[in-house]
Order: structure tokens, then sequence, then C-alpha cells
């Protein structure tokens, strides 16, 4: 006979009694749970040796044959003094934005009236130096007057002229 195939045994057309189900059930379960099976086959493998820090191979020389085109650098170089540029920008941005919210207006007088007197002082310098010009120039035409409104015109092509005839 096959392990795996059993005799139904005499109650095969016939209703089981008590006993003989439950001496069914209990062989049904036991060959479920059964340990005869083969182990499954491992589908990876993971070496767990601990990798060397040096290993036991002399070192062997490697020419180091980078070569970087002139572009390349060139960007690299610019990128690197625009990066810098960028960020010194942002800072003085920071550094004026920090100084105009911490100002008052108690400063902005303070430094504002000063400079305005100083405007209105100029101004009033300005106003009366252009008075006392204009109050001693006086214009004197003399001779007489030609008015000629005779106009020629020649064109040539695209371009074109227009003389005033004297």
């Amino acid at each position: 006979m096959n392990a795996h195939h059993q005799d139904p045994g005499p109650a095969a057309g016939r209703p089981l009694s008590t006993a003989e189900a439950s001496a069914e059930a209990t062989r049904l379960i036991h060959e479920a749970y059964r340990q005869d099976t083969p182990a499954p086959t491992p589908t990876s493998y993971r070496d767990t040796t601990p990798i060397p820090t040096i290993g036991t191979a002399a070192p062997a020389p490697q020419a180091d044959s980078r070569i970087v085109p002139q572009w390349a650098a060139g960007v690299a170089v610019a990128s690197i003094g625009m990066g810098a540029g960028i960020t010194g920008l942002g800072c003085g941005a920071w550094l004026v934005l920090q100084g105009l919210a911490s100002i008052t207006l108690t400063g902005v007088l303070t430094v504002t009236l000063p400079l305005a007197g100083l405007a209105a002082v100029i101004t009033a310098a300005g106003t009366a130096v252009a008075r006392a010009r204009s109050a001693t120039t006086t214009h004197i035409y003399k001779g007489t007057v030609v008015q000629r409104t005779e106009v020629t015109s020649t064109a040539r092509g695209i371009l074109s002229r227009s003389n005033v005839a004297q």
C-alpha cells in the first residue's frame, strides 16, 4: 500500500458510527499535520561572515587619469562664484530688512529732520540766487527781422531732403 493512500475500511458504502467517525477524524488530522514533508528549498542566501577591513592582497597602484574639460571647470568656478554672490546679496538684503524692521518714528525723525532742514536751506539759497540773476538780465534785440517760408523738396529713392531757401 502507498503511504499516502489508505484503504477506506469497512465503512465504505454505509454510514459511520460515532466511534468510527471520531477515529477517521483523528486519522485525517494526523495525516494533515505529519512532519514527513520535505523542507522548502531556499530561494536566497545571505553570507553573514564579517568583511575584513584590510585584505591580504597587496595594494595595486592606480593611476589618476581623471581629465576635467575646461568648460566644466569654468562652469564649476562660475557656479561657485554665483552662489557666493547670491549668498552675499541675500545677507545684505537680510541686514537691510532687519534694520528697516527696527525703525521707530523717533529714529526716522532724528535722521530726516536735519536732512529736511538742510534741503530747505539749499532750496532757499537756490531760489534767492535765481531771483538775483533774473533781476539783472535784460534781452535787447536789434536789427531787421527776415521771415522766409519757402520750402524746396527733392526726393531721391528712399531718402528725401527738405531745404529752406534763403
